[in-house]
C-alpha cells in the first residue's frame, strides 16, 4: 500500500512560522480567446519572452533569472519574486513593458498583437522549491485582481494604438511600495478603484496604474459609483474653500457662443410663429470645444429659444 499524502494541519489549531513574503506579478493577454486558435501557441510563447526582455531593459534581469514558482497560464504568466524589488517592478518595469509591447505590435504584421493586463500583489507564500509552491491567498487574490472589472474596463476603453499595458496594484502593495515613497512614481499617478469580479465573492480596494493612458479614465464602469460620487462631492467643497476652478457660464441671447473649434458653418433654427433660419459662418478656431462629454454633445434647450425680435 502506497503512503498516503501528509495531512494538512488544521487551521487555528497551533502556531507555526509564516511562509516567506513574495512579490507576485501576473499578466493576461487581452482578448486571447478572440484570436484564431492557430495563434494561441505563438501568444503563449511570446508573453514570457516579452516579460524577460522588458525586465532586462528595466535592469531587473536578475529578478527574471531568480523568479519563483513560475507558471504559464496559456493566455498569461505568473511568478513570484523578492518583494524588496517591488518599487522597481512598478517603476520603471511597467513603463518598459509598455514600450516593448508598442515596439512588438508595430512590427507584428501578420502576427497577433499583444495588450496586457498586469496584477501586482505581495504576501506570504510557500517557497521551498517544491512543485506546488506559491499557492495561497495572496496568489489567489493576484489572479482575482487581474480578472477584476476596473482593469479589464480600462484596457477595453483605451486606444489600442496607445495603451498596451493596464496594471492593477493591490492596496497592500500600494501602501508598502508607493505611498511609503519608495517607488519613483507619485501616488497621484494611481487611481483608487473597487476591484470586483463578476460571479466571485471578491471585493478589495486596489489601484489602477496606466503607463501610457488614453481615452477616459474617469468612468463609473472603471472607478465604481462610490469613487465617482466622492469625487463629485469634493468639487463643490474645494470651490467653497477657494481651491477649485471657478464656474464659468457663457450666455448669449439671440446669438451663438463659441468657446472652441468651429469647422464650417453653424445652423440655428428658431420657431416664433413662422419658422426663421439663420446661418452663421464663423472663423475657424484652434483647440477643442469640449473634453469629456457625458450624454448629448450639443445644446440642450429648455423652453423657447428665440433669436428674432417680435
Amino acid at each position: 500500500m502506497s503512503d498516503l499524502p501528509a495531512p494538512t494541519a488544521f487551521p487555528y489549531s497551533r502556531s507555526r512560522a509564516l511562509p516567506p513574503y513574495r512579490g507576485i506579478v501576473a499578466v493576461d493577454a487581452k482578448d486571447f480567446t478572440g484570436h484564431p486558435a492557430v495563434e494561441h501557441g505563438t501568444i503563449s510563447r511570446n508573453i514570457p519572452q516579452l516579460l524577460r526582455m522588458s525586465l532586462e531593459r528595466a535592469g531587473l534581469d536578475e529578478l527574471w533569472n531568480d523568479r519563483r514558482f513560475p507558471n504559464s497560464t496559456g493566455d498569461g504568466y505568473v511568478f513570484g519574486f523578492d518583494p524588496t524589488a517591488m518599487p522597481f517592478v512598478i517603476h520603471p518595469w511597467l513603463h518598459q513593458l509598455q514600450d516593448i509591447l508598442t515596439e512588438f505590435n508595430v512590427h507584428s504584421h501578420g502576427v497577433a498583437g499583444l495588450r496586457l493586463r498586469v496584477s501586482l500583489h505581495v504576501g506570504p507564500l510557500p517557497d521551498s522549491g517544491e512543485e506546488f509552491d506559491g499557492n495561497g491567498t495572496p496568489r489567489n487574490d493576484t489572479h482575482r485582481l487581474l480578472d477584476s472589472t476596473p482593469v479589464k474596463a480600462i484596457l477595453a476603453a483605451s486606444s489600442e494604438s496607445t495603451t498596451q499595458v493596464a496594471a492593477i496594484v493591490s492596496d497592500r502593495c500600494f501602501e508598502d511600495a508607493v505611498a511609503s515613497g519608495y517607488t519613483g512614481r507619485h501616488p497621484d499617478h494611481f487611481i483608487p478603484v473597487p476591484a470586483t469580479v463578476p460571479g466571485k465573492r471578491f471585493e478589495q480596494r486596489a489601484w489602477l496604474y496606466i503607463p501610457a493612458p488614453s481615452g477616459n479614465l474617469y468612468d463609473r464602469r472603471i472607478l465604481g459609483d462610490q469613487v465617482m460620487d466622492d469625487q463629485e462631492k469634493a468639487v463643490p467643497e474645494e470651490r467653497a474653500k477657494g481651491r477649485g476652478p471657478a464656474t464659468v457660464v457663457n450666455r448669449a441671447d439671440r446669438s451663438n457662443v463659441n468657446t472652441g473649434t468651429v469647422h464650417g458653418g453653424q445652423h440655428v433654427s428658431n420657431v416664433d410663429g413662422d419658422q426663421h433660419v439663420s446661418h452663421v459662418a464663423g472663423d475657424q478656431v484652434g483647440g477643442h470645444k469640449v473634453g469629456t462629454v457625458h450624454g448629448n454633445l450639443g445644446d440642450t434647450v429648455q423652453g423657447d429659444k428665440n433669436t428674432w425680435p417680435r
